[in-house]
């Protein structure tokens, strides 16, 4: 396929722009350390999760509801069962998720989008399930469905974190929802969701 010269011209500033996003992108692939995944199930809720929590929650537009500990995964069973019967919070990501993949267009095209959530789930997907696995079998979790959900929400808040850095949001004040749920992934725990007025965390 032939490409005239002035369109390759005019499609040179649209590549300078988008080059250092993914730059940016790629460098928040290459800073998934999973030495740090699910190294804190169940351990007291300290000052910093408790602030991360609340930024979720009044991000997605629940400032009536409070963070909550799990003890143990039996506990994160049933609050991921009761998640599932509870769409509010997942309704509310939805809609925080189509504004940030719209302010990500704004800068990049499709594929280069594409491209790089591919790059940041390759780095995800299966480092979180050795992690969790890890996890499990020192806890005598025999509940491979629960194994593997943890494992996918890990994933799945590593690609909203990296939309926030695509949409140039991460260094928003105060951080955007969907990162805060990223840097409670990053602390060791599993933010198992919202049901009704809690916010289950492991």
């Amino acid at each position: 396929m032939h490409f005239h010269d002035e369109d390759e011209g005019a499609d040179i500033p649209r590549l300078l722009e988008e080059i250092p996003l993914l730059y940016k992108a790629r460098a928040f692939a290459e800073s998934l350390n999973a030495n740090t995944w699910f190294s804190r199930l169940g351990e007291p809720l300290d000052a910093r999760e408790r602030f991360l929590a609340r930024t979720y929650l009044d991000g997605l537009g629940f400032p009536e509801a409070e963070p909550a500990l799990l003890s143990g995964w039996d506990e994160a069973a049933g609050a991921a069962e009761t998640m599932d019967t509870d769409p509010m919070g997942w309704e509310a990501e939805e809609m925080l998720r189509t504004g940030l993949v719209s302010r990500v267009l704004e800068r990049l095209d499709e594929e280069a989008v594409h491209a790089a959530l591919t790059l940041v789930a390759q780095k995800t997907g299966d480092t979180a399930r050795d992690a969790i696995e890890d996890a499990a079998a020192l806890a005598d979790v025999e509940d491979m469905a629960l194994v593997h959900a943890a494992a996918g929400a890990l994933a799945q808040a590593a690609n909203g974190a990296a939309l926030v850095v695509l949409a140039e949001a991460e260094d928003d004040e105060p951080p955007h929802p969907f990162l805060a749920r990223w840097r409670l992934f990053a602390r060791g725990r599993w933010p198992v969701g919202l049901a009704g007025a809690t916010y289950n965390i492991l």
